[in-house]
């Protein structure tokens, strides 16, 4: 048994790396893809284009407006007239308009004074991050007006001190890195395993391979052996750049991070064997692998959070098996867990493995041997 994987591990490596193309599929495309989307993908707002209608013209609403303009979110826009700037904002030219009211800077000394914000919220979340920008600055504004004309021991309150764990300078690449770093892993292995018996097929030599007394499950194995090791070698070549390139820690363990990989690796590998099994052509192949890829990544809490998804959904996403990587790489890597905090992720995983591969033996149709 153990020389007929051999030999099938033997040809596969073989074939691979006899196509350049598949070569730098493999290596190079996940290398590029790793530092664009992890520069690409950020929370972060910036360049929010804002026209501010001053109508109050004092030195304190003069002071407000610099201190937007000094923000590193805000590019002020300028514009003679509210309406303008209506207009302006109806042509995408302008994100927020901030109306600056009349005796601004005599309410503020005396009363309560308002300020108005009108957003294009047809992206919600980029109008709703830039509403709460704009707000901390008005307010932080407010509290330094106030200060300055009260002694500050006077003024009643709760001191407010942040301590950000895991990510002490809210870099959002810390956070995005390990997540990417799975999706590509995750694309790579799945559509290259579930191409794999068909590229067989299409060239004919399934049918070479089908008159052998090779067991199917020889030849499975044998066939996923070496994506697994070529799919450890992607996942060293992404930590380095992750640790030397952007600074990612790595606070847990490298063994746990590994055996974890090597089970996860093994899923989506047997998922794509068992594609591989029922479909006659790559272009099936690829076209169902794209299919279940998309849902998987949408699903997994990589770029939303599964809590803000619909129930349906949240029960859904257990079966996904990235939501459950993404979460230990993450859990691994930035807060240090051990392999006992993780050990219920590993456990359906492991489970999710047998069943795939176990699948992807019984699908695959041997006519002799």
């Amino acid at each position: 048994m153990f020389r007929t994987i051999r030999t099938i591990i033997e040809k596969e490596f073989k074939q691979i790396f006899r196509n350049k193309t598949m070569v730098g599929l493999i290596f190079g495309m996940p290398v590029m893809q790793l530092f664009i989307l992890s520069y690409a993908a950020d929370y972060e707002v910036k360049n929010i284009n804002i026209f501010i209608d001053d109508n109050d013209n004092s030195s304190t609403s003069i002071a407000l407006i610099h201190k937007i303009e000094a923000s590193k979110y805000f590019e002020l826009i300028d514009v003679s007239t509210y309406s303008e700037g209506l207009n302006l904002l109806d042509y995408n030219k302008v994100d927020v308009i901030l109306s600056i009211p009349q005796r601004f800077e005599k309410n503020l000394q005396t009363s309560i004074t308002t300020t108005s914000i009108v957003l294009d919220a047809i992206n919600g979340s980029k109008a709703g991050i830039t509403q709460n920008y704009l707000q901390n600055i008005i307010v932080q504004f407010s509290k330094e007006q106030l200060s300055s004309r009260i002694k500050i021991e006077t003024i009643p309150g709760i001191e407010i001190i942040n301590r950000n764990w895991y990510n002490p300078t809210l870099d959002y690449k810390i956070f995005m890195v390990p997540g990417i770093l799975v999706l590509l892993i995750t694309m790579i292995s799945l559509f290259l395993s579930s191409m794999n018996i068909v590229k067989e097929k299409e060239d004919g030599t399934i049918e070479q391979l089908n008159v052998t007394p090779i067991k199917k499950y020889e030849f499975v194995i044998g066939k996923l052996l070496p994506f697994v090791v070529l799919g450890i070698v992607e996942f060293t070549i992404g930590l380095i750049i992750a640790v030397f390139w952007f600074n990612t820690p790595i606070e847990g363990s490298l063994i746990t991070l590994y055996i974890f990989t090597i089970a996860y690796l093994t899923l989506i590998l047997g998922m794509g064997m068992f594609i591989s099994t029922f479909t006659e052509t790559q272009q099936q192949a690829m076209f169902i692998a794209w299919f279940f890829s998309v849902i998987f990544i949408l699903m997994s809490g990589l770029f939303t959070p599964i809590e803000s998804m619909p129930n349906w959904a949240q029960i859904i996403s257990n079966f996904n098996p990235i939501k459950y990587y993404v979460d230990v790489i993450r859990l691994v890597m930035l807060k240090g867990s051990s392999f006992i905090n993780v050990s219920k992720q590993f456990g359906i995983i492991t489970t999710y493995s047998i069943i795939l591969n176990a699948l992807a033996v019984m699908n695959y149709r041997k006519t002799s041997g």
